[in-house]
């Protein structure tokens, strides 16, 4: 998104590095407002993003391991190929493409920009082909519509490939942060038995989500209680795979929502060998999922956990608080 000299009418306000580092690289800068959506595509004035833990490794470059030469074609080598973050966002519908039927301009939506990125900003530009745009839960304030997207996406499409069921044993690894909060909510609400791994003051959280039982990890090791699941979510990638499969069923699945490179590759051979299925951190785009996430919040199944809430003004802030690892849930930005 080049930075250049433009009229009122064009020009927007965003969130802009144009460098790898700490969160003061985020500066605002006025940039050129997204052109008119193309065939496909939405063109959404923001309201509200999230700065996930996804926004603070493309920021920093801080990559899974064994990823940085490919990530660099997609995030950059000595620079930010995209300067604008924000994989989410909630807003309302300026303009649609040709071929866009199922939102109109005026609607309030959420939507996943994925690794296009863009959410921190005025207006973002949305192709329904490769991400997702759906109307807002009208029960939710544009915060927490925001709050639902990246987590609710991420877990509802690996617990979709795991084929979550009722009576299934799910251990969430990581279940404080946006995926694991989302993920212990859609694995109960599925009728699964849940285990949630966080900290102690997070445990009173997970529980309130659905979780059955809460490990403490400071505490306690949570693959060596001998206890198997049919199905563990890792979200945060710090259990070698070989103690990962100790603890799951013949048969069952491990989730790796992260995942290094070595990991990725070796994962469908590794699976073979212990006798189960691993999905490693490259799960199939499904663009349904974000829609059957809105309506479980809809019916108030699904709840928007946010940890704190920031000003536009403030987003370094938010990075810094993120770039901490101690958040829970999710870190929404409203966009003025």
């Amino acid at each position: 998104m080049p930075e250049h000299r433009t009229s009122a009418a064009t020009a927007m306000t965003a969130a802009v590095s144009r460098e790898f580092g700490a969160p003061e690289v985020v500066r605002h800068a006025r940039v050129a407002k997204p052109r008119a959506p193309h065939p496909g595509e939405v063109l959404i004035g923001v309201r509200a993003s999230t700065v996930s833990i996804a926004d603070s490794r493309v920021r920093a470059k801080r990559v899974p391991t064994g990823t940085s030469l490919l990530a660099s074609f997609t995030i950059g080598f000595r620079a930010p190929r995209i300067p604008v973050l924000g994989m989410d966002c909630s807003g309302i519908v300026e303009a649609v493409g040709e071929g866009v039927t199922h939102v109109a301009p005026g609607d309030e939506v959420i939507a996943l920009l994925g690794s296009a990125f863009g959410g921190h900003a005025e207006y973002a530009i949305v192709g329904t082909t490769s991400t997702s745009v759906v109307r807002k839960p009208a029960n939710l304030s544009f915060e927490e519509g925001a709050a639902i997207v990246f987590g609710g996406w991420t877990a509802r499409t690996y617990l979709d490939v795991a084929g979550v069921k009722a009576g299934d044993t799910v251990l969430v690894n990581g279940a404080s942060g946006a995926v694991g909060t989302a993920a212990v909510q859609l694995a109960a609400h599925a009728g699964a038995h849940v285990t949630g791994v966080c900290s102690a003051r997070n445990a009173d959280l997970v529980s309130s989500l659905g979780a059955d039982r809460v490990i403490d990890y400071t505490t306690t090791d949570p693959v060596d209680d001998q206890t198997r699941y049919d199905i563990v979510v890792d979200n945060v990638g710090n259990i070698p795979f070989e103690r990962l499969a100790t603890a799951v069923k013949p048969g069952g699945t491990v989730l790796g929502v992260i995942a290094g490179l070595p990991d990725m590759i070796k994962a469908p051979m590794r699976g073979l060998r212990a006798g189960i299925r691993v999905v490693p951190a490259n799960a199939p785009f499904d663009r349904h999922a974000l829609e059957r996430v809105a309506e479980l919040a809809t019916v108030g199944a699904f709840r928007p956990v946010i940890d704190r809430t920031y000003e536009f003004t403030d987003i370094v802030a938010a990075h810094r608080y993120v770039d901490t690892n101690r958040k829970r849930g999710n870190v929404v930005v409203r966009v003025p």
